[in-house]
């Protein structure tokens, strides 16, 4: 039997997403939500599959140094990231790919937290990044792929 636990960690970030036709061209900024969705084979002696203090200190810091309160661009965006590299002080972080809900999620899920969460022996199954109260889009490990099976 596995058990799951939902960590919830907020934060706000700016971004734009090329190639964009409405409004979300532009930079602008969300309050962001992320739901982080943990499962393990075991609990602690506690009962715990890891406390929710832990998941908060690892995903919450990783979450706090690199986007909160910056902007999340995509690595071929040379406008924005020659817009953003003028602020002093900056905060920027690149990503392979558009920063759409989706692909933070799937960010989230597929390079950070494999690095965080694995010496805590936990796996991160799904990641929800909401953008705003009705608008959020999901990734999911595949069934199968979360101890390389």
């Amino acid at each position: 039997m596995s058990l799951s636990i939902m960590r919830r960690v907020k934060f706000c970030a700016g971004h734009r997403l090329v190639g964009h036709e409405g409004k979300c061209a532009h930079l602008h900024g969300h309050n962001y939500v992320a739901e982080f969705y943990v499962t393990g084979d075991g609990v602690d002696s506690v009962g715990r599959v890891i406390d929710f203090s832990v998941l908060k200190t690892t995903l919450k810091g990783w979450i706090d140094e690199h986007w909160d309160h910056g902007f999340v661009v995509y690595e071929k965006d040379d406008n924005a990231i020659d817009l953003l590299e003028q602020a002093i002080p900056r905060r920027f972080y690149t990503l392979p790919y558009n920063p759409t809900s989706e692909n933070l999620a799937r960010y989230l899920l597929d390079e950070v937290c494999p690095k965080l969460l694995q010496p805590l022996g936990v796996i991160c199954d799904r990641v929800v990044i909401w953008e705003s109260d009705e608008s959020c889009a999901a990734a999911c490990r595949e069934v199968g792929a979360k101890r390389g099976k």
